[in-house]
């Protein structure tokens, strides 16, 4: 009987040995387990972060590119063309303003613009309107004809107000001699009428390139 309890109590030790012998066997797979599973958890965690985040966050750290309104402001090619103005503009500085007029009148009304020299031909007061006749009406004051090298070049015949506009005379750039028997009152008449009515003009205040080139085509008669 004594040895049927030690051999039952022996065999209840050998169960309790092996129980624990196959704890402690499970315990570190299952930590390394545990340790993996927690691992591909933050994992995926990060990468859905990741693919929510918007993507304008992602974007702000870098350097954003300069606003494409910015860069027309500074344009240096809207600099150029601001100095070539100014340039322009200040270069009439080394003109007088009779020489500066006499270009923008011509700019304005003269009949061709293609022309190899701009004549200035100053008119006294009591001039003749018509120097082939003897009764013509004469000019009360001083007037400026301009006119170019050749006669289909053209004239202009005015005087200057001093306000930015003129008076304009219908007057011909050569007078051709009367035909015989021609009437000399009717003639008169004529010369009257061109200092009759004269045409007011407002003469634009151009400057640039094109004025210049006048200038310097200007010649003294």
């Amino acid at each position: 009987m004594r040895k049927l309890v030690m051999l039952l109590l022996l065999l209840g030790l050998l169960v309790l040995l092996g129980g624990c012998t196959e704890n402690i066997a499970k315990e570190p797979a299952s930590s390394k387990n545990s340790s993996s599973s927690g691992s591909s958890v933050n994992i995926d965690d990060d990468a859905e972060a990741d693919v929510n985040e918007p993507i304008n966050e992602k974007k702000g750290s870098a350097p954003q590119e300069a606003d494409s309104s910015s860069v027309k402001i500074g344009d240096p090619k809207d600099d150029a063309k601001d100095d070539d103005s100014s340039s322009q503009t200040a270069s009439l500085e080394n003109y007088s303003t009779e020489e500066i007029e006499y270009a923008r009148v011509w700019a304005q009304l003269g009949p061709n613009q293609e022309i190899d020299e701009l004549n200035i031909r100053h008119i006294p007061p009591g001039e003749p309107v018509n120097p082939n006749i003897d009764n013509s009406a004469v000019y009360p004051e001083g007037v400026i004809q301009l006119s170019g090298s050749r006669l289909v070049d053209g004239s202009v015949t005015y005087r200057g107000n001093g306000d930015g506009t003129i008076h304009v005379y219908a007057t011909p750039m050569r007078w051709e001699a009367p035909p015989p028997g021609t009437d000399e009152k009717e003639l008169q008449k004529d010369t009257e009428d061109i200092l009759n009515n004269t045409k007011l003009v407002s003469i634009e205040p151009r400057d640039g390139q094109e004025i210049i080139s006048l200038i310097e085509k200007l010649v003294f008669r």
